[in-house]
Order: C-alpha cells, then sequence, then structure tokens
C-alpha cells in the first residue's frame, strides 16, 4: 500500500507524476475530490505545500497519522513550527536550493528602479524616443546597499552587489560573525546607513512591519526599498505613503501582503517596479526546489530525518 499524502497545491507536471507513482495522493486544491479527502484525513502521514500557501493547524489536526511537512520553498510564515513540532512533526524546506536565483532577483529590482527599466520601456513603446528626454539614471557604484536580514540569501545579494561596488552593511536578528560588512544596530540604523535597503529577512510574527515609516524616513528622499522577502515585513499604508510624498526615491517589489490580490495603489504608485513573486521562478530552480520535496518525503518514509528540517 502506498502512503497517503495532501498535496496542497499543484507543483511541476513530473513532480506530481512521481508523487503519484510513490504515493497515495489527495490534491487539496481538487474541488472533485473533496467528499473522498475527507474520509481519506485519518490516513494521511505526509503533506506537500507551497511555502506562501503553508497548511493551518486546523488542517494539520484533522490528520492525526501525519508525520511530515515538505514545503516547496523556504518560508514557513504559513506554518505554525512548534505546533507541529508539538505533534512530532516535522517540516522540511527546500532551504539552499532558490538562495542564487532570489539573490539574482533582488539586484535585478534593484538595477530596475535605478536604471528605470520599467519607465524605459515604456517610453520606447510610446513612441517618444527622439521627440521627448528621458531622465538619467543613477548608478550603483559607490552606493550603500543596507540588508536586512543576512540568511544564506542575504548573503548572496551582499556578494552580488560588490561586483557592482558597491559597499555593504547588513542588520540581522541574531548575531553574524563570519563576514567583514559593517553590522548596524537597528533597522533605522541600517536604513540611515544605506541608499538601497534590501529586505531580505524572514516573515514571523516578530518582524510584522519592521520596515516601518520610521525606517523609511531613515532610508530618505534619495533611498531605495527592495522587498524579496514576504509582503508582511513591510508596513504597506507606510510604503505607499513614503513613495507618493517623496519620503523615499522608489522601490522594488516581488512580494506583498494578501498575493495575488495586492492594493491597486501600487499600480500608480510613482518610480515603482512590481513583479508577481517571481524570486524562485526559474525552471532550473523550480525543478530543484521539486526535487528536494520529494527527497525530503523519501527520507521520512525511510525512517530518516528529512534533511532540511527546519523544526
Amino acid at each position: 500500500m502506498k502512503p497517503d499524502l495532501l498535496l496542497v497545491e499543484p507543483m511541476m507536471e513530473f513532480i506530481e507524476e512521481r508523487l503519484d507513482a510513490n504515493y497515495t495522493v489527495h490534491r487539496l486544491y481538487d474541488e472533485s475530490q473533496k467528499e473522498t479527502l475527507e474520509a481519506a484525513l485519518p490516513k494521511i502521514r505526509a503533506v506537500a505545500t507551497g511555502g506562501g500557501t503553508g497548511i493551518s493547524n486546523e488542517w494539520i489536526d484533522k490528520m492525526p497519522s501525519l508525520g511530515v511537512i515538505a514545503v516547496n520553498g523556504v518560508g514557513t510564515d504559513r506554518i505554525d513550527l512548534a505546533h507541529a513540532r508539538s505533534r512530532n512533526i516535522d517540516v522540511a524546506t527546500t532551504l539552499g536550493v532558490l538562495t542564487d536565483d532570489v539573490a539574482d532577483l533582488g539586484i535585478a529590482l534593484m538595477l530596475g528602479v535605478l536604471r528605470q527599466i520599467a519607465s524605459g520601456d515604456a517610453y520606447m513603446r510610446a513612441g517618444k524616443w527622439g521627440k521627448e528626454a528621458f531622465p538619467l539614471g543613477t548608478s550603483p557604484k559607490g552606493k550603500r546597499l543596507g540588508i536586512l536580514g543576512l540568511g544564506q540569501i542575504g548573503k548572496a545579494v551582499g556578494r552580488r552587489a560588490e561586483v557592482f561596488g558597491m559597499d555593504v552593511r547588513f542588520w540581522n536578528r541574531s548575531p553574524i560573525t563570519d563576514t567583514s560588512w559593517k553590522s548596524c544596530a537597528s533597522p533605522v540604523e541600517l536604513a540611515e546607513d544605506s541608499d538601497i535597503l534590501c529586505v531580505i529577512v524572514a516573515a514571523t510574527a516578530q518582524t510584522q512591519n519592521i520596515v516601518n515609516a520610521d525606517v523609511l524616513k531613515a532610508l530618505g528622499p534619495k533611498g531605495v526599498l527592495i522587498n524579496i522577502a514576504r509582503g508582511s515585513v513591510v508596513d504597506e499604508d507606510a510604503l505607499l505613503a513614503a513613495l507618493n510624498d517623496g519620503t523615499i526615491a522608489g522601490a522594488g517589489l516581488d512580494v506583498f501582503v494578501n498575493e495575488p490580490n495586492i492594493r491597486p495603489e501600487f499600480y500608480s504608485a510613482p518610480n515603482t517596479l512590481l513583479l508577481p513573486h517571481q524570486g524562485s521562478a526559474t525552471m532550473e530552480t523550480r525543478i530543484a526546489m521539486g526535487e528536494l520535496v520529494l527527497s525530503n518525503l523519501e527520507a521520512h518514509f525511510a525512517g530518516k530525518k528529512p534533511p532540511t528540517t527546519v523544526n
């Protein structure tokens, strides 16, 4: 008998094929399976879900046989890690696999805002070249990059920024000793000492709205905010106000509160580059993430600790 598994959201087709080959897969997102899923809940031993979706305690408690939650992503803000541990459930992410692509996107957003890539494209498509002047951009060289949250992705962003001639500093919730970059005592102090503030901090109850009006004011009228973390770590009311009144110069945003239903005010915010949560969205990384989800599940059912267990 194949173990029963709950698939919370779709994955790449060939990953789902391998899940189907090894498990009896119950698809939470498939309305046609709603009745059979209820009957299967006591037998389900594993969950596969996305980092942005997670799974609630209500669903976890419906599955008394559950032993592992395999997350296709690094975010765990939608999973109660302590509650899962209290039930002896391992939560395993795809930690490390998506580091480079997310870091690349952070740099791309920064360059996109500084060099006005989106507005330049719109200018060209409107046939304005040769008719209207296009404003000068800003070089990253010599600028101060502040990294809010110096984990694996933060360090990868910092290394890339140095290639562009940038001066890196950071703030982290816990001490970091394996870097020569300048450490700042608080998010406000980091923003005061930065030209570009890149937000990569993990989303928790403690970091909700950590980028608030005070941080944005400290970043200043020439400062740029980049968010490749989660929407919840930025106070969107404060950010929209700061963009519209010139408190900061611009923003590059890949994540939002209540995505994909983002606030329409972002569409008209000046000098703001928007992406639909594309940090890990390359074919290569999504394949590697799916493979790691499979590996974590295989380890659990082989009686081993999943290699990237985070709780």
